[in-house]
C-alpha cells in the first residue's frame, strides 16, 4: 500500500513539473509580460528581400523580423524598399549604401520616464522603420552665434532642423529622408512612400518600432485615442514656435561652413522655425505629449498601447522615449 502511495505521488510530481514547464513556455511564446505590454504576436514573422530598381538604390532591400520569446529581433540592410530622390544631389553628396543591421526591441514595454528621457547623439538609432531604415530626426547641422553654420559636424549654439523650414537645404527626398556620409539612408519624418508600400497610407499604419520597443504610426490615430470606431484624423503636436527668439539666437546666415555648398559670403535671414531651441512644448496644445506619442487603441493593439507618431509638423519625430532600451 505504501509503495503504491509514493508511486502516485511520484507520477502527480511529475505531471505537475510537465504542466509548469509548459505553462512556462506557453508564457514566454505569447510574451506574457510582468511589466508593461506584450507586442508578443505583432509583426515577428517577417522575412523579405526585395529588389529596388531606383537608379539611386539598384539593390535589394533585405530585412528580417522575429522573436527569441522576449526580444524582437530585427537583421537588415537598410537598403529602402520604395522609390527614393536622386542620391547623391548638390545639397546631399552620398550615395545610398547597405548596413548592417542588427538589434533587438523588448517585447514587453512599459513607460518609466513619464516625461521622457532625451535621445541624442549618433551612437544609436532612436527607432526603426520596418524596412530596416533607421529614423534619425535630428542632424549634426549647428550654427554659432554670429551665424556661422555648417550642416554636417558643426559648431555653436544652434542644432539646425532638416524639415519644416527653407533656410537650409539637406537633400533631402519625397519621404523626409537623406544619406549620411556612410551611406545610410534614413527618415527625419513621415516616410511617405513606405506607407504606400504598406497599403494604408490614409489609414493607421504601423510604420516601425521604436528602440524601447513602443510601435510607431504614421500620421493618423483615432480622434476618440480610445475608441476605434471613432473617426481617423491627422493626430497634432503639442510644440509651438517661441513669441520670441532666445537670446544670442543668430537671425542671419553669414556663412555655410565645409560641405558641397561652403559659402563665407551670405547675408540670408534666418526665420524661426530653423533650430530646434526655436520651438516650446506645451501640454494638451495638441493630440500628442511630448515624446509625439499618446496612448490609445490601434488596429494591432485593440486595447490600448503607449505608441509613437511620425507627424506632418515639429518635431515630426520623437526626441525621446518613455521606455526602457
Amino acid at each position: 500500500m505504501n509503495l503504491r502511495i509514493g508511486i502516485i505521488l511520484i507520477g502527480l510530481l511529475f505531471v505537475s513539473c510537465e504542466k509548469n514547464e509548459s505553462s512556462s513556455q506557453n508564457d514566454e511564446e505569447t510574451g506574457n509580460c510582468a511589466t508593461g505590454t506584450s507586442t508578443a504576436t505583432i509583426l515577428v514573422n517577417i522575412d523579405e528581400e526585395i529588389y529596388n530598381n531606383d537608379e539611386s538604390v539598384l539593390a535589394y532591400s533585405k530585412y528580417s523580423w522575429s522573436s527569441d520569446g522576449t526580444n524582437r529581433m530585427l537583421i537588415g540592410n537598410g537598403i529602402p524598399n520604395h522609390e527614393v530622390g536622386t542620391f547623391p544631389n548638390s545639397n546631399n553628396p552620398n550615395s545610398i549604401s547597405e548596413q548592417n543591421v542588427s538589434k533587438s526591441f523588448t517585447l514587453c514595454p512599459s513607460i518609466i520616464y513619464e516625461s521622457g528621457l532625451e535621445f541624442v547623439g549618433p551612437a544609436m538609432a532612436i527607432a526603426y522603420a520596418l524596412n530596416s531604415v533607421k529614423f534619425d530626426p535630428a542632424t549634426a547641422g549647428r550654427c554659432n552665434d554670429a551665424g556661422e553654420c555648417s550642416l554636417a559636424r558643426g559648431e555653436g549654439n544652434w542644432n539646425i532642423e532638416a524639415l519644416g523650414h527653407e533656410t537650409f537645404d539637406f537633400g533631402d527626398d519625397m519621404n523626409h529622408a537623406h544619406v549620411q556620409p556612410n551611406g545610410a539612408y534614413h527618415y527625419h519624418g513621415i516616410p511617405e512612400l513606405l506607407t504606400d508600400f504598406l497599403g494604408d497610407k490614409d489609414g493607421m499604419t504601423l510604420v516601425g518600432w521604436a528602440s524601447d520597443g513602443f510601435p510607431v504610426y504614421a500620421r493618423y490615430g483615432y480622434a476618440d485615442p480610445e475608441n476605434s470606431q471613432s473617426q481617423l484624423k491627422a493626430l497634432t503636436t503639442s510644440y509651438r514656435l517661441k513669441s520670441q527668439p532666445d537670446e544670442n539666437r543668430p537671425n542671419t546666415l553669414t556663412a555655410i561652413l565645409g560641405g558641397p555648398n561652403a559659402n563665407s559670403n551670405i547675408n540670408k535671414p534666418i526665420p524661426m522655425g530653423a533650430f530646434t531651441q526655436d520651438y516650446e512644448y506645451v501640454e494638451g496644445l495638441g493630440d500628442l505629449d511630448e515624446c509625439n506619442g499618446i496612448f490609445g487603441v490601434t488596429p494591432e493593439f485593440p486595447d490600448g498601447i503607449y505608441y509613437y507618431v511620425v507627424t506632418d509638423d515639429f518635431p515630426f519625430f520623437t526626441r525621446c522615449l518613455k521606455g526602457n532600451i
